[in-house]
């Protein structure tokens, strides 16, 4: 079945340009655009898509409160597709907030053509887009200006086991699954099931909301090294 992608982009060039290159995908399928959120949210409660393709700046509503309104629906809207962030290097706290919305990654607008394709396929699964190269710079940035940890944040590990904050630890400093195995001796699906235990414990929906969680409660250390 064809991933159903949706683009929100308040530049006509930009928004047709992703839509035309999606669409020559066999397993890709546009099935609406729009220039602005608010537009953006009500193409999306009618079209269903799995992916929506979100620019951060625009009029009438911008991408981090259409995000928050697709990810967070009123009573009796059930569907919440996966929101894949369109945005630059230099808007750390809108990607930040991003993330708090619920944003499954991001995407710098000048990516190259297959790593567009490939980022739309990774959300469309389930998975998160957490280039450490992008992602953890932008949130250790943000962390340092928010140098106390909530206490509500610090409670929601407190069910974790030391295992569990260990791999935790590893996802927000951007090793993936193949990569935490590795370094802690064990098989990959051992891995993985750490993995949807943190899930189902932390009421995360992604790898994204697990790293925002080990910044927010503290586990992780702005700029501290690797244990």
């Amino acid at each position: 079945m064809a991933i159903r992608v949706v683009v929100v982009d308040d530049q006509d060039m930009v928004r047709s340009g992703f839509a035309a290159l999606l669409s020559a995908q066999s397993d890709i399928d546009i099935v609406g655009e729009a220039p602005n959120g608010r537009l953006g949210v009500e193409v999306s409660r009618h079209t269903h898509p799995d992916v929506v393709l979100m620019d951060v700046r625009m009029p009438e509503m911008d991408g981090l409160e259409a995000t928050r309104q697709l990810l967070a629906p009123p009573r009796g809207v059930v569907h919440r597709p996966r929101v894949l962030m369109l945005t630059t290097f230099d808007i750390d706290d809108y990607i930040y907030a991003a993330l708090q919305a619920g944003a499954s990654g991001f995407l710098l607008k000048d990516a190259p053509v297959a790593q567009l394709v490939q980022a739309v396929r990774v959300i469309a699964a389930g998975d998160a887009l957490l280039a450490p190269s992008v992602t953890r710079r932008l949130i250790e940035d943000v962390a340092r200006r928010r140098p106390t940890p909530p206490r509500a944040a610090r409670l929601r590990l407190n069910g974790l086991t030391p295992r569990e904050k260990e791999v935790l630890s590893l996802v927000a400093r951007g090793l993936s699954n193949t990569e935490i195995a590795a370094r802690l001796v064990v098989a990959e699906q051992t891995v993985k099931t750490h993995m949807t235990r943190l899930l189902a414990k932390l009421g995360a929906r992604d790898r994204a909301q697990l790293v925002v969680l080990a910044y927010e409660s503290g586990l992780i250390v702005p700029g501290a090294p690797a244990a």
